[in-house]
C-alpha cells in the first residue's frame, strides 16, 4: 500500500529575497522584499515563477519585469533557473547612460 502524503519539497515554500533596482523599485514601491513561493510540480520554484508572481501585481510592474534581466545569487539568471530557499534575486531594468 502507497501513501498518497505529499513529499515535504511538494509543501514547502521556498523564501527568495528580491532586490528591485532604478525603474524596477519605483514599479514595485520597495527596494526589496521576501517572497514566499510554492513548490513547483517539477521540484523548487523557477526565476519565471518568481516573476510571473510578481507581474501580477501590476502593469507598471509586469512592464519593468518583461524588459529586465535578472542575477540569482550574483550570476546571470535565465527564467527556467530553479530557485533554492534564500537565494536572492535582483531585478535590473535596462538602464540609461554610459
Amino acid at each position: 500500500m502507497t501513501s498518497s502524503t505529499p513529499s515535504p519539497t511538494a509543501t514547502v515554500p521556498a523564501t527568495v529575497r528580491v532586490r528591485f533596482f532604478a525603474g524596477a523599485a519605483s514599479a514595485a514601491g520597495r527596494e526589496e522584499e521576501d517572497v514566499a513561493l510554492p513548490a513547483a510540480a517539477g521540484g523548487e520554484p523557477t526565476v519565471g515563477d518568481l516573476v510571473d508572481v510578481l507581474a501580477a501585481r501590476g502593469e507598471p510592474l509586469a512592464r519593468v519585469l518583461a524588459a529586465s534581466t535578472f542575477l540569482l545569487d550574483a550570476e546571470a539568471a535565465e527564467r527556467g533557473d530553479r530557485l533554492r530557499p534564500g537565494a536572492l534575486l535582483d531585478v535590473l531594468p535596462p538602464f540609461a547612460g554610459g
